[in-house]
């Protein structure tokens, strides 16, 4: 498969180099943020571990505290960010959204939505060994009803794999029945349908439902349900048709709105930088007929600005 990610591992790469420079960057009076900047949104996820590695055993020092120390503001946050490995990052971002006051949805949505069932086992552990909790167990505490066994049922990560020719007429018709065809909804039939079928069978059973009612499945959760389930459907849904137009609708509105949404800014920009950005800024181009580029310029300022052009990588 070909790579869709923005950032790239730099090719001449010395780890030992990249701890000395940022340590110049960090000394004496004033730090220089340029060169913070420019050593880390340039070297991917797995090449800024070695230069912590290679900072602790030059400096003796935790290279994170120090940057935390010399940073601020939306900058810090997102340099902070980048410094995570992947998994870690979204089991902190989940372990955050489940223990801040009041459940941010947002995230546990957008996670669980989007991640390969690989990647949700890959978070389960980390969350367990670096977090300390059982992600299973919190998301129950924390979510209620059709929405939370949903969320449970992503968390096994254990989608079926093929597509099931024989399945797909009775599964378009199972959602019917139990949305648009009666009165009051089957939540249960939409759960176990959406949260457990293959990506590419789903995608036929779209195709059949909308064959059969006239509308698209997208129409009918919204007409059918409301509030977090909703929500999280949706995702499901739009995951399942485009992950990278899921998360270019995402970055959209996260800074079209009144105020900039700098949490889902940040995160989306972080987490997809070296999964699918190039794949995102097309469908964001397509979608809204302007470059994610210059909407990050226009809705964001200063070297938080600057860190996220480069993770955006280049101007369509």
């Amino acid at each position: 498969m070909e790579y869709r990610g923005s950032v790239r591992p730099f090719v001449h790469f010395n780890a030992k180099h990249d701890a000395e420079f940022l340590h110049k960057a960090m000394k004496g009076i004033g730090t220089d943020e340029d060169a913070i900047l420019m050593a880390l949104t340039a070297r991917s996820n797995d090449q800024r571990q070695q230069i912590k590695a290679a900072y602790k055993k030059a400096y003796g020092k935790d290279l994170v505290s120090e940057l935390k120390s010399e940073l601020g503001g939306l900058f810090e946050n997102l340099i902070v960010a980048l410094m995570m490995p992947p998994v870690l990052y979204d089991a902190t971002l989940l372990h955050k959204a489940l223990k801040s006051a009041g459940t941010d949805d947002q995230v546990l949505i957008e996670i669980l939505a989007s991640r390969t069932g690989e990647q949700i086992k890959e978070i389960i552990k980390v969350y367990k060994k670096e977090l300390g909790g059982k992600l299973e167990k919190d998301i129950s505490s924390d979510t209620s009803g059709s929405y939370g066994r949903l969320l449970v049922i992503l968390l096994q990560g254990s989608r079926e794999e093929a597509v099931e020719e024989d399945k797909i007429e009775n599964d378009a018709k199972d959602l019917y029945d139990a949305g648009e065809a009666k009165f009051g909804t089957d939540e249960e039939k939409f759960i176990t349908i959406l949260g457990n079928r293959s990506s590419e069978h789903l995608q036929k059973v779209f195709d059949a439902y909308k064959k059969l009612c006239g509308s698209d499945i997208e129409d009918s959760i919204k007409g059918e349900t409301t509030g977090n389930l909703e929500d999280l459907l949706l995702a499901v849904v739009k995951c399942t048709r485009n992950v990278p137009g899921f998360f270019a609708e995402s970055l959209y509105k996260s800074m079209r709105r009144a105020g900039t949404d700098d949490d889902t800014l940040m995160r989306i920009m972080v987490s997809r930088s070296e999964v699918d950005m190039l794949d995102i800024r097309a469908n964001f181009k397509k979608m809204y007929g302007q470059s994610l580029y210059t909407t990050i310029q226009e809705d964001t300022a200063g070297d938080y600005q600057k860190a996220l052009l480069y993770l955006c990588g280049g101007k369509d």
